[in-house]
């Protein structure tokens, strides 16, 4: 067998002081190419992935004015800025993301088999570097969902059209045979209190009566004391 080549597909902003080296230094290893839109950052977030990928065929676009208050047009520019390199397979990660240990030694198994065209994963919502939060409002990681598709250039892809919550690929890839696999995705976006508050504050902007999201949900992102559970590798 083959391996097909995979192609790391990201979105990031003001990412310098966060997650973002980690999550590249994490993921530089196992890819063969990265594409990275970089929306509207105002620091050295293109510079830290030039820095960490170098050696790794990277395709960055810095967009001018951040349209992450539309993030349906936001994600179909991260899908045609990725799909015009020819990508093979596409991993679509946040920079706040990272893939479990154990999938580096797992990722060829995956580009060489012939069944899937799409890779689903349980993603943990970590409350800090070692818990995840687990409640009624908080279990993502009950459900697996696509974070991998192996592209497919005569397939008509149609989007879930919402300025928020539209999904990370075309709404049409549920369409494809997939694989629910047993690595796990750590999402570090709500890991740190400050970050909780500015998504909180984020939302209560963009989506102040929850048309896209859960009202709920929305308002528990600062419960004083949320179930932790804790991360085991």
């Amino acid at each position: 067998m083959t391996r097909t080549k995979l192609t790391l597909s990201m979105i990031v902003k003001n990412e310098s002081n966060r997650y973002l080296r980690r999550a590249l230094e994490a993921h530089k290893d196992f890819i063969d190419a990265a594409v990275i839109i970089d929306d509207g950052s105002i620091d050295h977030t293109a510079d830290l992935c030039r820095e960490v990928l170098k050696g790794v065929p990277l395709h960055l676009v810095q967009n001018a004015t951040s349209q992450f208050s539309n993030e349906v047009a936001l994600r179909k520019q991260q899908w045609q800025e990725t799909i015009q390199t020819d990508p093979g397979w596409i991993l679509n990660l946040d920079a706040d993301e990272l893939m479990d240990s154990s999938f580096p030694s797992k990722v060829s198994e995956i580009l060489e088999q012939q069944t899937y065209e799409a890779i689903y994963f349980r993603l943990y919502d970590m409350w800090s570097d070692t818990h995840y939060r687990e409640d009624v409002y908080w279990k993502a990681h009950h459900y697996y969902r696509p974070f991998m598709v192996k592209y497919r250039p005569d397939f008509p892809y149609i989007w879930r059209e919402t300025p928020q919550h539209c999904g990370r690929f075309p709404l049409s890839i549920n369409q494809f045979s997939y694989l629910c696999h047993p690595s796990r995705v750590k999402h570090f976006g709500w890991a740190r209190l400050e970050d909780r508050q500015s998504k909180y504050n984020r939302y209560q902007l963009l989506d102040p009566d929850a048309k896209y999201g859960w009202k709920e949900q929305y308002e528990s992102i600062l419960d004083q004391h949320p179930n932790l559970l804790e991360w085991v590798e």
